[in-house]
């Protein structure tokens, strides 16, 4: 009996397996896996037009100036000869004087705030520093000119090139009109419109060091600036870089602040007091009345041209990361 019901049972079950039943929400996921990859190829997408756009429009400027059209200062809209030369210094010069007075104003601001600070004031100037940080960069611009700028010529224009001697490097790099605007003006405004994001965006980061980790160098007894130098700046070091690069990348593309200061003029500037321009102000400037073409693509390059820039700076800002991360 049990060996002729065993193939019977044998022949009784199904030749195919049962189908699973799929998981609670697994259309949720793909549908969500399906928008995120649309999300990312649109980013891309919009990246390719812009590159496409930037290059399409810029290209009869280029192919009329050549590799000339970077290292050229004229800049002469009647006869319609362009010269990229100008802006490009005035923005490298202006970004980078820029970040040389906020770093180090920002990081004392977040050490401050996380290291020596008392706890009832922390809070609050926490918040004045984020209040900052959001204000538009049209009403910086506007306090700098009609505020900044009289009191930068009374005070410091003024006094330093009436004390420089002839012929010395001071007279050279204090030259220029002291009505208040110029390069290093517009640096000054920058550095102000830049401190408060880098001072929040480092103060974020110095509150992700565990206090185990502090509490340990107080116990072996390290001083603050110790603890500050050796073991939480290190802590935090791949980030810092970071907000340090993306500081940099709102100053080189800043453009009404640094249009209402820094004089809108096309040449090299010869001193820190110089009129220049920075390429986001001159295409503000001129957009608007380019009536030639070859006016438009000139300033369709120079659009190019701080793209290129500010992907450069992003770039080694990842290379910086990736070589800080190998050591790591």
């Amino acid at each position: 009996m049990t060996d002729q019901a065993l193939p019977a049972a044998g022949r009784s079950m199904p030749d195919k397996p049962t189908r699973r039943s799929s998981p609670r929400g697994a259309l949720v996921g793909q549908v969500f896996e399906g928008l995120c990859f649309a999300a990312a190829t649109a980013l891309l997408v919009a990246l390719g037009g812009l590159i496409f756009s930037l290059v399409l429009g810029g290209w009869p400027a280029m192919k009329t100036f050549g590799i000339g059209f970077l290292f050229s200062t004229t800049w002469n809209p009647v006869t319609d000869v362009y010269g990229a030369a100008g802006p490009v210094v005035g923005t490298l010069v202006t970004a980078a004087v820029a970040l040389i007075i906020a770093l180090p104003i920002a990081g004392g601001v977040a050490f401050f705030l996380t290291e020596l600070c008392p706890a009832a004031l922390r809070r609050p100037i926490g918040t004045a520093v984020e209040l900052l940080a959001g204000i538009p960069s049209i009403v910086y611009g506007m306090w700098g000119l009609f505020v900044f700028a009289p009191l930068f010529s009374k005070f410091i224009q003024l006094p330093l090139m009436s004390a420089a001697a002839p012929g010395s490097l001071l007279e050279k790099l204090t030259t220029g009109v002291p009505n208040g605007s110029g390069i290093l003006s517009a640096s000054i405004i920058l550095a102000i419109m830049i401190l408060p994001f880098m001072a929040a965006t480092l103060r974020e980061l110095l509150l992700t060091v565990p206090p185990t980790v502090r509490e340990s160098a107080y116990g072996l007894g390290a001083t603050t600036a110790e603890v500050v130098m050796s073991v939480t700046l290190p802590y935090v070091r791949t980030g810092a870089i970071g907000a340090v690069m993306l500081g940099l990348g709102r100053a080189l593309g800043e453009t009404m602040a640094v249009t209402f200061i820094i004089g809108n003029s096309h040449g090299f500037p010869k001193s820190m007091f110089d009129s220049g321009s920075t390429i986001a102000s001159t295409i503000a400037n001129e957009f608007t009345e380019a009536t030639s073409p070859m006016h438009v693509s000139a300033l369709i390059a120079l659009g190019l041209v701080l793209f290129v820039i500010t992907f450069t700076v992003l770039g080694l800002a990842r290379l910086m990361l990736r070589m800080q991360g190998a050591r790591l």
